[in-house]
């Protein structure tokens, strides 16, 4: 059985995303309150894998979790996309009369924008997770209240759907990030959990020189190199100075090694994040 840390309670989107990832096999699910937390479990016990999001197709990069994944020394496996599709939930005995309130989290709150402009009398509240708002209604049973969650969640926690799919943009995706301790890399190999290697995530920092990204990608480029994702993030402390979060895909392995030994030169500091297959989606 495998022990999988997420951010988020139960029927969460994390949740879901990981059981989706590893199918059929038996997995153990670790709770945990911010992302924060799932890099301190995967520290704790290193046979720990970790799940968590990294973008959204309608909120762009959770950049906290770019940082947290270059600081950790833990390495990208695989990643999953998922379509998130919102539930509109209250308590099994109530109805659109009784509902005063919705509690979720900001981003979550933030895709069903059009829906709540829509329901102008019901107060909006921020929760920590999506999930967890329905697992406190339900527990507390707050009158009056509703969540907005995943369908799983309002199953899980015996909550009332009042309206599926009430999320603004119907192309709602998220990406999650497999994370683990580099040493069980091979024994996840094995076990195919990734399977043949073609993404592949680096972060690099240049000299602060006229110029110096765009030998960077010129080089990926002659290397027939896709480049997939670029994020910039400042570093702190150093005016004006950034780092370049990178994801590349390619068709053969050993012209992207050539590519990587290439750039590493004209980088001031490079490290790889993780070498693996790129992601399904559950859609």
């Amino acid at each position: 059985m495998k022990k999988i840390a997420i951010q988020g309670a139960r029927g969460s989107y994390h949740d879901i995303a990981a059981h989706q990832f590893f199918g059929d096999e038996e997995i153990e699910l670790l709770c945990c309150a911010t992302f924060e937390d799932v890099f301190k479990a995967i520290k704790h016990d290193s046979e720990t894998i970790g799940m968590l999001a990294i973008e959204n197709t309608i909120a762009g990069s959770l950049l906290q979790n770019h940082e947290l994944l270059r600081e950790s020394g833990v390495l990208i496996i695989g990643e999953y996309k998922l379509r998130i599709s919102h539930c509109f939930v209250c308590l099994p005995e109530e109805d659109w009369d009784d509902i005063v309130e919705v509690n979720s989290h900001p981003i979550a709150l933030m895709q069903c924008r059009d829906f709540l402009h829509n329901h102008p009398s019901i107060k909006v509240v921020e929760g920590e997770d999506t999930a967890q708002s329905a697992e406190i209604i339900k527990k507390q049973n707050l009158k009056g209240h509703a969540a907005i969650c995943s369908k799983k969640a309002a199953q899980y926690y015996g909550m009332k759907i009042l309206q599926e799919g009430i999320e603004t943009n119907k192309h709602n995706f998220t990406r999650f990030l497999v994370v683990a301790d580099p040493w069980k890399m091979d024994e996840l190999k094995k076990n195919n959990v990734s399977a043949t290697i073609n993404k592949a995530n680096i972060v690099f920092t240049l000299p602060h020189t006229e110029g110096s990204l765009s030998q960077v990608l010129s080089i990926l480029s002659f290397y027939k190199i896709n480049l997939t994702k670029i994020q910039s993030l400042p570093i702190i402390g150093r005016e004006w100075e950034y780092q370049f979060y990178v994801d590349v895909t390619f068709d053969d392995y050993l012209r992207y090694k050539q590519a990587i030994a290439a750039i590493t030169p004209l980088t001031k500091e490079l490290k790889l994040l993780g070498e693996y297959a790129k992601g399904k989606s559950n859609i």
